[in-house]
């Protein structure tokens, strides 16, 4: 790699000093460096909007880059100055400061605003399983007035986690990623792939067993196994802690296993966490008000159980520690939460567009037994007229040929490929459960294990090891999509499960997992990904996965919730978690509707079909919309007639807003937008706004307001702050923003409202994706301020967008003159529909036009 030219570079003292690139990016990315009293600072412009950040001392293991695109690194134009110890990067729309005396490092925006100051980068020497580490710590500055959101999928109920402690790793129902936004104006990626500590907690105290609670009860749960009973016995456990001040605290509970069974604290009698379900992380985190002195904890838990907990003082620091490291290392984004998403899509992969039929209604159960039994289902749905494209065929179907032997036990399903072809023809897709785990006994799994492809000690298989990738997807296309033309590909328990990546050595050997901990679910995702594009490149790729990391949105991936439970409290932490999930940068997520452990009446018991009712209709407003339950049959028919038409109501409007949900879709892949959106990409001035954890933007013009309680006939929403105010979406009332407002619910929907000022498409009723594609679109314009929106189209299920098979036809809102204009329409594709209908409507108006491309306008 060449040097940097030296004229670029001011050399002071050796202060800062010339660096060739680390190896890590591509060439064309210069990094600089500047020599702290102990090690050094290397600065990385990757954007305008965006540095890469180390603090490293002596030497470093390098690793491999497994979540940016080197590919895709730029020339950032970077003027670099030196003034009394400190020196100064400027970028196009940042600076930043290092102070070689401080060891701080700070970034203001373009206007000279401070933004991010770090003032704590510390190495500390470690060991892990004999080999040489490093812990690394990070801490900033962090105002009082500043909410912060993100690091995946937390099963805790916290949106905004400024202050909060949490532990990163990944487990069944969590998906950690090491990245959040600021309303502030900026963004931080943490650049570790093991182990994180969010705000670590210094102070610990073991909880000791008192005494058995309850009664034992045996339970049905499922695991990597199958399906198994479990007795369960709860113990209490109890400590008392002293705190030495008033202030706001944040406590960590440990359970002490690799998952837990159940969340539960008390303080002083008064109870604090209260979760159970068979799966949980095995931390869980709130923040509460302390005064200084004694307090009782108290935690009702499993007997097997050994808690901890872990408190500190909240203050005005935010940080992250990972305990294997080699260096400090990080990246900072300067922008809205929208700009600082769109940069890092381009920095670790952009979206791919997602299948269209994807974006219908997905119909999944644990699990179809039989082909026979899938097919009836199908036919059944098209039957009723309930509109769906996706089917999915869940764990088991191998039969007696063990676990994920990637074939299908020919005595239930006699002729997969006839299987597929029926579903094709009654226009429906598949998708089928396959696993990163093949059982050792197996004829897969004796031919992994005779070659060394497991991860030691377990039945995962290492894709860390590039000839056990290469072996798995082969065996995979020729077994699976080859032969039977499968449509998707449900990559279940991709953490692994049990965090089977601690303490073992992984690639032959040669690489300690902790060092990898969290981004194993890449690898296997980048695997089915890059297989899919080589072996059938014709048909767009889904990947449907249980968990994550950085990067993971270049690989068609869709992630969920996990196998989580049902009650109220359950879904509002759902959602919680999908929008943190949201705001680190991953574009597609979903939960089970329904919840995925049901009670055992769950098709008779009023209380239950109420919450299920409440998980689908917010689900018509996710990225992905799918129903699952454990030993569930979750057609709606099975839950009587009234739910089944509030069911069928619901998935009939999700086909409706098509036209809307599409366009948005694309906005992703094109420009790095998001489509559930925590309120703060829209409304970061608007305090209040801030502090919803529950109501979230679908796409830029509609605001969805969970219900998340039984029994209510009516349901408060805060409209954000917006000066053409809002609309109701069923009603068409208008309301005016900043304020909160009470509103009548039945059990039929939510309440969802449009932003004044919006531009928002309606397509017909359909039975799928495809159905009707020449029917006529509705238009309806939400006065109150000018407004814009791009209606796109193309093919939906091919990669030909990417050569430009696409059409745009743009839509404007004047409001003065009170006239839509409809603009030329942008690009071709095969099968495009060559005139429209379009119907106008404003305020109960409307005006049906044709249009054939060309440019018109319609005044009201």
């Amino acid at each position: 790699m060449n040097l940097i030219d030296m004229k670029k570079v001011v050399f002071v003292l050796s202060v800062l000093m010339l660096l060739l690139p680390l190896g890590i990016l591509a060439q064309d990315q210069q990094s600089y460096q500047a020599k702290l009293q102990e090690g050094k600072i290397v600065v990385t412009p990757l954007s305008d909007n965006a540095v890469r950040i180390k603090y490293i001392e002596g030497e470093v293991k390098e690793m491999p880059e497994l979540v940016y695109c080197g590919e895709k690194a730029e020339k950032i134009a970077c003027k670099v100055k030196e003034k009394q110890g400190v020196t100064s990067f400027l970028l196009k729309d940042m600076t930043i400061y290092v102070d070689s005396g401080l060891g701080q490092v700070r970034i203001d925006d373009i206007q000279g605003k401070t933004l991010f100051c770090a003032d704590k980068h510390e190495l500390k020497r470690a060991q892990i399983m004999g080999e040489p580490t490093r812990e690394a710590i990070l801490s900033f500055q962090s105002s009082e007035d500043e909410y912060l959101y993100g690091l995946g999928q937390f099963q805790d109920g916290y949106l905004n986690v400024k202050g909060l402690t949490r532990r990163l790793t990944q487990v069944n129902t969590q998906i950690s990623i090491p990245f959040i936004i600021s309303n502030k104006g900026y963004g931080v990626m943490w650049n570790n792939y093991g182990l994180t500590n969010f705000n670590p907690a210094e102070n610990r105290v073991e909880l000791k067993r008192l005494s058995e609670v309850g009664e034992k009860v045996t339970v049905n749960v499922t695991s990597t196994e199958g399906g198994r009973h479990e007795v369960r016995q709860d113990n209490r456990f109890v400590a008392t802690v002293e705190i030495p001040e008033d202030g706001e605290y944040a406590i960590l509970l440990d359970v002490g296993q690799k998952m837990a069974r159940r969340h539960n604290l008390d303080i002083d009698g008064k109870n604090y966490i209260n979760l159970r379900n068979v799966w949980l992380p095995p931390t869980t985190s709130i923040i509460v008000s302390l005064k200084a002195g004694k307090h009782d904890f108290s935690a009702v838990l499993e007997s097997g159980d050994r808690p901890s907990i872990y408190y500190k003082k909240v203050d005005d620091k935010t940080t992250f520690h990972s305990p294997v490291a080699e260096c400090v290392d990080y990246t900072v984004f300067v922008g809205d939460a929208g700009r600082v998403i769109s940069t890092y899509r381009r920095l670790t992969g952009d979206t791919p567009m997602i299948p269209k039929w994807a974006l219908g209604y997905i119909h999944c159960r644990e699990r179809f037994n039989t082909q026979a039994e899938l097919l009836a289902t199908a036919e059944r749905f098209r039957k009723e007229g309930i509109p769906i494209d996706l089917i999915v065929q869940d764990w088991q179907y191998w039969g007696k040929y063990g676990w994920n032997a990637m074939r299908f036990d020919e005595g239930r399903y006699p002729d997969p490929a006839q299987m597929t072809r029926k579903l094709h023809e009654m226009d429906m897709k598949l998708m089928i459960s396959v696993w990163s785990k093949i059982d050792e006994n197996a004829e897969l799994g004796r031919q992994a294990k005779a070659k060394g492809y497991y991860i030691p000690r377990t039945s995962w298989i290492d894709f860390f090891n590039k000839e056990a990738t290469e072996f798995y997807w082969k065996n995979m296309s020729d077994r699976l999509l080859k032969p039977y033309s499968i449509d998707a590909w449900w990559q279940d328990a991709t953490e692994p499960e049990n965090d089977d990546l601690a303490g073992r050595r992984i690639n032959n050997g040669k690489e300690l997992g902790d060092r990898y901990r969290n981004i194993y679910p890449n690898l296997v995702s980048q695997t089915v990904y890059e297989g899919l594009r080589k072996d059938d490149p014709s048909r767009r790729g889904m990947i449907f996965t249980r968990s994550g990391f950085s990067g993971i949105q270049r690989y068609a991936s869709v992630l969920w919730s996990g196998d989580v439970g049902h009650d109220w409290q359950t879904l509002r932490y759902q959602i919680s978690a999908g929008l943190g999930f949201n705001a680190s940068g991953l574009p597609w997520w979903t939960y089970d509707a329904g919840g995925f452990f049901r009670p055992y009446d769950q098709y008779t018991n009023k209380g239950y079909i109420e919450q299920m009712l409440r998980w689908i209709e917010v689900s018509t407003f996710l990225p992905m919309m799918r129903v699952h339950g454990y030993t569930s049959n979750t057609e709606p028919w099975n839950y009587g007639d009234e739910a089944k038409r509030i069911i069928t109501d619901n998935i009939k409007l999700r086909y409706r807003l098509l036209p809307y949900i599409y366009s948005e879709v694309a906005k992703v892949s094109f420009d790095g937008s998001t489509l559930m959106r925590p309120l703060v990409f829209d409304f970061a001035d608007d305090k209040q706004a801030l502090e919803q954890d529950v109501e979230y933007m679908f796409g830029e013009a509609m605001l969805i307001s969970p219900v998340c309680a039984g029994g209510v006939s009516e349901w408060q929403t805060y409209l954000p702050q917006n000066k053409a105010g809002w609309y109701d979406f069923w009603s068409g009332e208008k309301y005016e923003g900043g304020k909160s407002v009470t509103t009548k619910v039945s059990l039929e929907r939510i309440p969802v409202f449009v932003k004044g000022g919006s531009i928002l498409p309606i397509g017909p009723d359909r039975q799928h994706v495809n159905d009707k594609a020449d029917a006529p679109i509705e238009i309806r314009v939400y006065a109150g301020a000018d407004a814009e929106f791009e209606l796109y189209e193309d093919e939906g299920d091919n990669y030909n967008y990417e050569q430009g098979a696409y059409s745009i036809i743009g839509f404007k809102w004047d409001e003065k003159k009170q006239t839509l204009t409809i603009g030329n329409r942008m690009g071709k594709y095969s099968g495009m529909p060559i005139e429209r209908e379009f119907v106008v409507t404003l305020n109960g108006e409307k005006q049906v036009v044709k249009y054939n491309g060309a440019q018109l306008k319609v005044k009201f």
